[in-house]
């Protein structure tokens, strides 16, 4: 029988540890090693929606994405958001796994799937890693040049839909063909030359400043166009890749895969 050790095994060699951000923490959160795994359930946050829905399975374990301990606490005392979601897994004997910046670069990870479902050709890193396979965001050609408008009606029909929705920076007749793009947040690579040089940049957080002085590149010819989406849509799209990696390891253990929209916006108006 699988034990969180052995799951927590296989898992760091899907999405090896190394691989991740020296600021990033990755790894097991919370849980008895020694204890059986029989169901992993995964999810994109480990917030008290995902805690409960994989509590209310009867699942082992919770593979997030997203850490939830990113730096030291001094306490997880339950009338804090962490605490509470520490305390509802202790209680229910449901361990916690986050793979984060480990599962970004390899090449399988949350930017090649949305490369993939975009059907981008010619896939290459943006930030190269230890193989060439492996890496930081995707650089891509399209199958065939589309406007921008039609991109982003592209993304819109196969990210699950948010509150925000999708924001665009561009003439919305601008032929793109090149797409660079980098799964979460990922204006740290708004300068880098392969983003420069591509026809649009898909991403997502991107803040108002580092936008604009994007967009004025733009504007300018030395630039991309700019394709803002939902940080938890762009990650959860990776999720039905990781169950299967993972059933075909784990042959005594059900995988189950939330579909619990962890976007932090529930509604906006339209202005």
């Amino acid at each position: 029988m699988s034990t969180l050790a052995s799951v927590n095994s296989v898992i760091e060699r899907l999405w090896p540890l190394a691989g991740a951000s020296s600021w990033d923490s990755p790894g097991l959160v919370v849980g008895d090693p020694d204890r059986p795994v029989t169901h992993v359930h995964l999810a994109v946050d480990a917030v008290l929606d995902t805690v409960d829905e994989a509590v209310g399975m009867g699942a082992d374990l919770l593979l997030v994405h997203h850490p939830l301990l990113f730096h030291g606490v001094s306490t997880v005392s339950e009338d804090t958001t962490k605490g509470a979601v520490v305390a509802r897994l202790v209680r229910a004997g449901c361990g916690l796994v986050a793979a984060h910046t480990n599962a970004d670069v390899v090449e399988t990870g949350t930017s090649r799937v949305l490369a993939h479902q975009l059907g981008l050709v010619d896939q290459r890193p943006i930030t190269p890693g230890a193989t060439d396979d492996t890496g930081l965001g995707i650089v891509g050609r399209l199958p065939h040049a589309m406007t921008l408008v039609a991109l982003a009606r592209q993304l819109g029909d196969m990210l699950p839909p948010t509150a925000s929705g999708i924001r665009v920076a561009g003439d919305a007749d601008r032929v793109v063909e090149t797409v660079a793009l980098c799964a979460g947040a990922g204006d740290s690579l708004l300068a880098d030359p392969a983003v420069l040089a591509a026809d649009v940049y898909v991403t997502s957080d991107l803040r108002h400043h580092p936008a604009s002085d994007a967009r004025e590149l733009m504007r300018l010819g030395r630039g991309p166009a700019l394709v803002d989406v939902s940080h938890w849509a762009a990650e959860w799209l990776w999720l039905d890749t990781a169950a299967a990696q993972l059933r075909r390891e784990l042959h005594d253990v059900e995988v189950t895969l939330s579909d619990l929209r962890t976007d932090p916006w529930d509604f906006a108006v339209v202005q």
